[in-house]
């Protein structure tokens, strides 16, 4: 961290947040930066923009075992005990729900256990007016992400200076322009993160240092719910099958100068994944396929699977009846489990003026069983 950032765990002063930023001034806690009229070099986040630095190309990811510590929770006599102080609202009766009430980084293990069985349970979960943005890399790292599972770094999105791990979401105060857009009608794109990896991740977290005053909405599918849609007999053609999730094109993308760093840190992937794969802790069957990563279905001609993979996707794309939208607002942290679930970006921001940035905390998980 540079000297002049100072960082703190303690919970901020009612209505004003704690500086980031020696000397800057504070900065309400229900107000985004962009939105203040402050100058940039008062930005309070500005140790986490992205890095311009060249990137050093490493090694490909090693396995290793996971256990979710969601497995735990399942011991406990009351696993939801840790929400009883905060409000809980559905967005849907099975998908998403948003909590006040509940600082995220004062939970201790059981409740952190606790935790990730919720979120296998509700899919995706919003934790508003979180302390958490304002605790130091380290701690977001080695503490928070590591307790789920190994911090994933991205092979070729943007990073700040010394945190390879916080994949940054990032689009400039002052730009028009945004990649998704350049060639294409909408923005819609939905995937399961890094699906591509040998070990995809689990609960995820993402939250915002500063984002437009409106939209920017993120959009979740329950892909448990994609998957009890079907007849009984499709379900159990689809348990036979299994599918090619690539990396390439991500990279080749980012290489073109058309997503990410523009540099490559890690050589691109791809592996084989079941169709379906059942949570390692509720046992729930889901639907395990995204447009973005998802190539092949392995054993079958082109056509076939191009045909099926299509319906698959149109009915993962279509059916509202599987999905909610999550708004953002300053200090909300949302985590979600990549299993079960798939997300797409709503960049409906790209006429506003304000910086859009964030970060992502990608703790891989267990490969991908039925």
């Amino acid at each position: 961290m540079s000297s002049t950032i100072t960082q703190t765990t303690q919970a901020p002063t009612e209505g004003v947040a704690k500086l980031s930023l020696s000397g800057a001034p504070a900065v309400p806690n229900n107000v985004w930066f962009s939105s203040t009229g402050l100058p940039e070099s008062e930005y309070p986040y500005k140790h986490y923009l992205p890095s311009l630095e060249k990137k050093v190309k490493g090694p490909p990811l090693t396995e290793f075992v996971h256990v979710d510590p969601g497995h735990e929770a399942l011991k406990h006599a009351e696993p939801r005990a840790f929400l009883a102080a905060g409000k809980v609202e559905n967005l849907s009766p099975r998908l998403g729900s948003v909590v006040e009430g509940v600082q995220l980084h004062k939970l201790d293990t059981a409740a952190r256990q606790d935790l990730a069985l919720f979120v296998a349970q509700r899919g995706v979960v919003a934790f508003r007016d979180q302390d958490f943005i304002d605790q130091d890399a380290s701690w977001l790292v080695n503490d928070w992400t590591a307790f789920w599972g190994r911090p994933h770094v991205h092979h070729s999105t943007v990073q700040p200076v010394g945190h390879p791990e916080l994949h940054l979401v990032y689009r400039a105060a002052g730009s028009d322009y945004n990649y998704d857009l350049s060639d294409r009608s909408n923005s819609t794109n939905w995937h399961s993160d890094v699906s591509y990896e040998r070990q995809p991740p689990g609960l995820t977290a993402l939250f915002l240092f500063d984002s437009p005053d409106s939209g920017g909405d993120t959009g979740y599918v329950d892909q448990r719910n994609t998957y009890q849609r079907l007849t009984p007999s499709f379900r159990e053609y689809l348990e036979t099958l299994s599918v090619l999730h690539s990396g390439v094109q991500q990279v080749q993308s980012t290489l073109d100068g058309k997503y990410g760093s523009g540099q490559v840190g890690r050589d691109p992937v791809e592996n084989v994944h079941p169709l379906v794969r059942r949570h390692p802790v509720t046992g729930e069957k889901a639907l395990y396929i995204n447009r973005t990563f998802s190539r092949h279905i392995v054993g079958l001609k082109r056509e076939e699977s191009e045909a099926l993979l299509n319906f698959l996707y149109d009915h993962i794309e279509r059916g509202q009846e599987s999905q909610v939208r999550v708004s953002w607002k300053p200090r909300t942290v949302v985590l979600w489990d990549n299993r079960i679930t798939a997300h797409t970006a709503n960049l409906d921001f790209d006429n506003t003026p304000a910086r859009r940035h964030g970060a992502r905390l990608t703790p891989q998980a267990e490969r991908p069983t039925l």
